[in-house]
């Protein structure tokens, strides 16, 4: 049962984001919104503000902003065709559709600005395992070694640890080691390793064979560092999606690898039992795979509607009512098609063990 609370937040939050986009970039160019729904179908709790109609509908998977004009059987009135949506501008249609994926990347980087502030675990440099005859074993690194620099620069986490010796040449370095209390240094010689980076693609890394202790440290950053460092994780992230998906259609990654619902279901309960920020990372993850994945030109989605707003731009007329509803129709069977194959991977997991990107 807490699993569905978690999701139903996590979505709730996630398609309030992207429909607000729709809404506050409509209402800007003054185009009628008539509804503002949170979910499909039939309307279970509904209000009224102005001219707009405020619902939440029994499907929760998703939303909807209705906008005078925006569909062909809409009823306009002279006073108010200024204000619908079909008459506006290609690029002012283009830039409503878009702004629903791009309040999502918003909303992710502010969830990852608030992990920032409020606190995130890192890992510490402390030597766990020592891989046998490794680079590390060699030079008398033991279990408990807390790696406090590398040629004079600090590490203060994992990460520092990774991306420096990753980053250098196979050469001696310079290790700042403190054990039991005592501080010194030992020079340690990377080596190139074959291994599967996160894609499944086998990559030649540097290493020097050692593995965290798994300890943690909770940190923080203050209102004004956190900024640049949530715009960057957001980019990363965002970057990763991408190449992921751009994978996925190449065939580098399985599409047993797509998960649905079930997954996000269970992942948000699980991500929300281990803590605050793990929770909001799921959501920020999620945020920008929903972004991304609106934004492909398949009609019906964000990016469909902005091709065709493109084309429109491009010949100078609007493309016939009958084509884009003939679009549209292609466009929700292949989104059915996609749903169905993420709910039968789901399925196949609660069956045995799989591993998954996070395409959603």
């Amino acid at each position: 049962m807490l699993n569905v609370i978690y999701a139903a937040i996590a979505l709730g939050l996630l398609v309030l984001a992207h429909e607000f986009g729709h809404f506050l970039v409509a209402r800007l160019a003054n185009v009628k919104v008539l509804v503002f729904s949170l979910g499909f179908g039939k309307k279970l709790i509904t209000f009224r503000r102005g001219e707009t109609e405020y619902a939440i509908s029994v499907f929760p998977l998703g939303g909807y902003v209705k906008m005078l004009g925006e569909s062909g059987d809409d009823e306009i009135s002279e006073e108010d065709a200024h204000r619908s949506y079909s008459n506006k501008p290609p690029l002012v249609k283009m830039a409503i559709a878009f702004a629903g994926p791009f309040f999502n990347v918003l909303f992710a980087g502010f969830l990852f600005y608030l992990i920032f502030v409020t606190g995130y675990p890192v890992l510490l440099p402390k030597v766990g395992d020592v891989i046998k005859d490794s680079p590390a074993a060699q030079a008398g690194l033991q279990k408990g070694d807390m790696i406090e620099g590398i040629e004079g620069k600090p590490v203060s986490e994992w990460t520092d640890l990774q991306t420096t010796v990753s980053s250098s040449d196979v050469k001696p370095l310079r290790f700042s080691i403190r054990r039991d209390g005592k501080a010194f240094d030992v020079n340690i010689t990377p080596k190139e390793s074959e291994e599967q980076n996160i894609f499944g693609e086998t990559v030649n890394r540097k290493m020097i064979g050692v593995g965290p202790s798994g300890e943690t440290l909770t940190q923080r950053e203050n209102l004004f560092t956190a900024l640049p460092k949530a715009a960057l994780r957001t980019y990363h992230i965002s970057e990763l999606t991408v190449l992921g998906l751009v994978k996925l259609i190449q065939g580098t990654i399985s599409s047993k690898n797509i998960g649905g619902p079930i997954l996000i279901l269970q992942t948000a309960g699980k991500t929300a039992r281990e803590g605050k920020s793990t929770f909001l990372n799921f959501m920020a993850i999620i945020s920008i795979n929903l972004a991304i994945v609106n934004v492909l030109p398949i009609p019906i989605l964000d990016g469909g509607h902005i091709l065709f707003y493109a084309i429109e731009l491009i010949i100078g007329r609007k493309i016939p009512q009958k084509t884009v509803e003939i679009a549209q129709r292609v466009g929700v069977v292949i989104l059915v098609m996609i749903m169905a194959f993420a709910f039968y991977n789901d399925i196949a997991r609660m069956w045995g063990p799989g591993k998954f990107f996070g395409i959603f």
